[in-house]
């Protein structure tokens, strides 16, 4: 077959498609200039971790949830959800079962081959938790001090960590995260190491004064998209920026995070 009728019968095949099933086969259309044409963003997540994404017995609810409504919002959009397991989130972004991923993902150095990552709108990473009546400053401040941690976590490994620069520095290990920011309350101990997300959904005592932390880690939750979306990747990331600037983005934090 000649490249010309090679043309006409591609050329055909296309028209035949349009007619029939309304869809174009334009081989340069992007995953951006598709999701402009529907006007639909196709949103994966897994609604299993509050508060994040979760299902309240209705809907999908949760920080994702509105973060992807808002990002929508920002560009004219219209979003629609599809739920999978986690393990199953990469996959249906590959396939092409969804455009983006928005469920309190990390960037993950493994994936960077076939995946992109958009700014980060959270960052989960490792905070030093201390009694806002004697807040500690500083790694240095932990000399001497009683620091609480969930066993095996990453709060632990870290602990371990700073405790080769702070030799005096006394690690106490509990079941969980929330378990150590309780002995915290109750003035156990001096200090405490646990993700920023465990910080915020603590429920404080009421007797308490309050927390003081500061970052020790970051491990900033990011938008997931394939590899060759860029524009659609530029576009996220302008619409985060926008949000941030508006301080749209920290009311949906605030929203979730009562502390």
């Amino acid at each position: 077959m000649t490249i010309r009728k090679r043309h006409i019968v591609l050329v055909a095949s296309c028209l035949i498609s349009f007619l029939v099933f309304g869809v174009s086969c334009s081989a340069s259309e992007t995953t951006w200039d598709r999701v402009r044409r529907t006007g639909i963003l196709h949103v994966g997540l897994d609604p299993t971790y509050p508060p994040f994404e979760f299902y309240d017995g209705q809907s999908v609810q949760g920080i994702d949830v509105d973060l992807a409504q808002a990002i929508a919002k920002e560009t004219d959009l219209a979003v629609e959800f599809s739920h999978f397991g986690f393990d199953g989130l990469y996959d249906a972004l590959a396939t092409k079962q969804v455009d983006v991923l928005i469920s309190a993902l990390a960037v993950d150095l493994a994936r960077t081959r076939d995946f992109a990552y958009s700014d980060g709108y959270i960052d989960s990473g490792l905070v030093l938790v201390s009694p806002a009546a004697s807040p500690l400053q500083d790694v240095p401040d932990l000399a001497g001090k009683l620091v609480a941690v969930e066993l095996g976590a990453a709060g632990h490994v870290e602990a371990t960590a700073l405790q080769r620069r702070v030799p005096e520095l006394t690690i106490h290990t509990f079941e969980d995260s929330n378990e150590a920011l309780d002995e915290l309350s109750a003035g156990e101990v001096d200090a405490a190491i646990v993700d920023y997300v465990t910080f915020h959904l603590f429920e404080l005592p009421d007797s308490s004064a309050g927390f003081y932390s500061i970052s020790l880690t970051n491990e900033p939750y990011v938008i997931v998209v394939r590899r060759e979306d860029r524009e659609l990747l530029a576009q996220a990331n302008q619409a985060l920026g926008e949000l941030r600037e508006s301080g749209r983005l920290e009311q949906i934090l605030n929203r979730w995070f009562t502390n």
